[in-house]
């Protein structure tokens, strides 16, 4: 019998699906980050994780070794657009066949599967696709030390940037500003903290950002809704297309951009669409 893989792996953690030739899932699993580029050897670990506990949900824990090496799987990941990151994951899995793309071309297929339309994906990172004849175009997705407008590490990145700037007397320094610095132990902290934090661990404010009305937090709302407007304008430019908003993020996005444009709910995960790639590589 031939057992397909799915795997959704991002900054945040990793998803693993296993299913039969007519699409049932059989179990599922899960571990943490899988973002390729940032962090490979954790990332492929992680990806082993949630595969062997999806197996042995699937067919039982005795079975799992030996179904593994022949498992056609899709993989949609973070970091796939780092140059060779996905060919050297490839030769360092067991699987029998093996397709990866980045997180974002799992997303479309899962949320948009043969129609048209623009997905925001925005959770720990972000990045924009549009579908067109089941042709996909991306952009964004360069990660945080380059881009990730409007994610959650970059809001918490933005915010703590501001903070220190308050400290150093360019702007005000409001109480949201003063709870944060106080919170990392004083500017020493907060700099000690950027220095070995990851995107995940400066996404772990997003929400205390998105909540907040504080002058100095809904400042970085605001541009953070300003870039996240301005790519999927870019998407929208030779057309008018449904947009779905998807990942931790999505819905508080979704809600701030009600009325701009036909914004429509997702058909599928981006497990779903790794599941896809799976069907496709076999």
């Amino acid at each position: 019998m031939i057992l397909f893989l799915g795997i959704d792996g991002g900054g945040t953690g990793c998803r693993a699906a296993v299913a039969d030739a007519a699409g049932r899932i059989m179990g599922e699993g899960s571990a943490g980050p899988a973002n390729i580029a940032s962090d490979p050897e954790g990332a492929r670990l992680n990806i082993l994780v949630a595969t062997r506990e999806a197996l042995a949900a699937a067919v039982g824990s005795a079975s799992a070794g030996a179904e593994e090496a022949r498992l056609v799987a899709g993989l949609g990941l973070a970091g796939a657009n780092a140059a060779g990151a996905a060919g050297r994951l490839k030769l360092a899995l067991p699987f029998a066949r093996t397709r990866v793309e980045t997180d974002a071309i799992a997303a479309v297929k899962g949320a948009l599967r043969q129609g048209d339309g623009i997905v925001a994906a925005l959770g720990t990172g972000s990045v924009f696709a549009r579908q067109d004849g089941g042709t996909i175009r991306q952009i964004g997705g360069w990660g945080l030390a380059l881009g990730d407008e409007g994610s959650g590490a970059w809001l918490g990145r933005r915010v703590l940037a501001k903070a220190l700037r308050a400290v150093d007397g360019f702007e005000p320094m409001t109480p949201f500003l003063q709870t944060l610095i106080d919170d990392h132990g004083g500017a020493e902290g907060v700099v000690g903290f950027s220095l070995a934090a990851r995107p995940a661990d400066f996404a772990v404010l997003a929400p205390r950002i998105l909540g907040s009305t504080d002058a100095a937090a809904t400042a970085v709302v605001e541009a953070a809704v300003a870039d996240v407007a301005a790519a999927i304008d870019l998407l929208q430019a030779d057309g008018r297309v449904p947009v779905v908003f998807i990942g931790g993020l999505g819905a508080s996005y979704a809600a701030r951009f009600s009325g701009r444009w036909q914004i429509t709910p997702a058909l599928g995960s981006a497990l779903d669409g790794a599941l896809i790639l799976a069907r496709e590589a076999a």
